[in-house]
């Protein structure tokens, strides 16, 4: 009688009245100390105040239950679809709307309302994902701060390859732990090609040197993201280098005078499409017509085989030797070995140039490694 008695008010009451009954309504509603029958009415009530001409007592209605968790879908779903202000308050919040109704807010949506969806707690990854893939930097931005968000390495693949470009971006994905490898490649990629763009570097260094420079960055930075990448990122990250055809035979020797013998084998498995125990197999107890007949497989050339086979040896005995295996000694020991062998002459020059320049810039690192641990212990 009540609900029937206020139907009838209703009709006739003032706009600012209606706002503080449809609150109290929704307030009293959400207490739950109502019985079946009152609860029904109450809800045929608030289904009747969906079509109020005032959007002021629609908000007032959604503010009030918003947060409520036992409240019909009937009632949720058109309020998450009314004006933006009315919307906002029930999809900000309400445990009502599932993921798919997330998702499906998002596609539909204004960027408000996705940036409003990113800002939910309890973001789960389906609707991070789905935020991700048509979201703007605003929406994601939002989404990347939001500290409850649940997120796929898909989906933070997904985003450094769609707006890593975006400084704001690429910053925050980089801060995160949980960056899967191969997305934080394609960021540093992303880095080296901004910093190649800037004009005063172009007008500094010029074109040609500055390509060179950025890519041989990006190499050192495969090669050391390589080598502390998890097991389970490493053959994703060899996928995507060799996608993107930095799988060359030069940085395969980086990687492999490096010490990255995990990468090396994941990439060689990707290569060549040899199972991973067979590849580990040879490349720990093969002779070096084995192990050069599984790199040839694996797209490397005749004239460079021997040159990874002699590579590969030198790790096994410094590996069992026990002892502390330096790259830089690898790379010198293996360009020593070029420069003392006439059958080097056959060599392309490009591999014996490239050899010298691993053990220049290994050497380097050593050096800078070295200074860094003696400031250390001195201070």
């Amino acid at each position: 009688m009540i609900i029937q008695a206020f139907l009838r008010w209703v009709e006739t009451a003032k706009t600012s009245d209606r706002m503080r009954a449809a609150s109290a309504l929704g307030r009293a509603y959400v207490k739950n100390e109502m019985n079946t029958l009152d609860r029904h009415a109450a809800e045929m009530a608030m289904t009747f105040l969906l079509d109020d001409p005032s959007p002021k007592v629609r908000l007032s209605l959604a503010e009030a239950i918003g947060e409520c968790s036992f409240v019909p879908r009937t009632i949720i779903l058109p309020l998450a679809e009314d004006q933006p202000e009315i919307a906002y308050a029930v999809i900000s919040c309400s445990p009502v709307l599932t993921d798919a109704d997330l998702v499906d807010l998002a596609a539909r949506g204004s960027h408000e309302t996705r940036a409003v969806i990113a800002a939910r707690q309890g973001m789960s990854r389906p609707v991070a994902a789905a935020i991700a893939e048509i979201g703007g930097e605003e929406e994601v931005l939002i989404l990347l701060e939001n500290q409850q968000a649940q997120f796929s390495r898909r989906t933070l693949k997904r985003l450094s390859d769609r707006l890593g470009h975006l400084w704001s971006i690429r910053n925050h994905l980089l801060d995160r732990p949980d960056l899967p490898a191969d997305a934080r490649h394609t960021l540093v990629e992303k880095v080296g090609h901004a910093l190649a763009g800037f004009s005063l570097v172009q007008a500094a260094i010029g074109d040609r040197r500055v390509e060179r420079i950025t890519r041989e960055a990006c190499d050192r930075a495969a090669v050391s993201m390589a080598g502390t990448a998890g097991a389970d990122e490493v053959p994703a990250l060899a996928e995507h280098l060799r996608a993107t055809g930095r799988l060359t035979p030069a940085f395969l020797l980086h990687a492999l005078c490096s010490g990255k013998i995990d990468f090396f084998a994941a990439a060689i498995v990707n290569l060549s499409g040899v199972p991973e125990k067979r590849v580990r197999s040879i490349l720990a107890d093969g002779r070096i017509p084995a192990i050069r007949a599984l790199l040839e497989s694996a797209g490397l050339g005749r004239d460079v085989s021997t040159l990874f086979a002699e590579a590969m040896l030198m790790w096994r005995k410094e590996s069992r030797s026990g002892a502390a295996i330096v790259a830089a000694s690898i790379s010198s020991m293996l360009l020593q070995k070029l420069q003392g062998t006439a059958a080097s002459a056959g060599l392309s020059g490009g591999i014996a140039d490239l050899v010298e320049k691993l053990t220049i810039a290994e050497q380097r690192q050593t050096a800078r490694d070295y200074a860094q641990t003696a400031a250390r212990e001195a201070a």
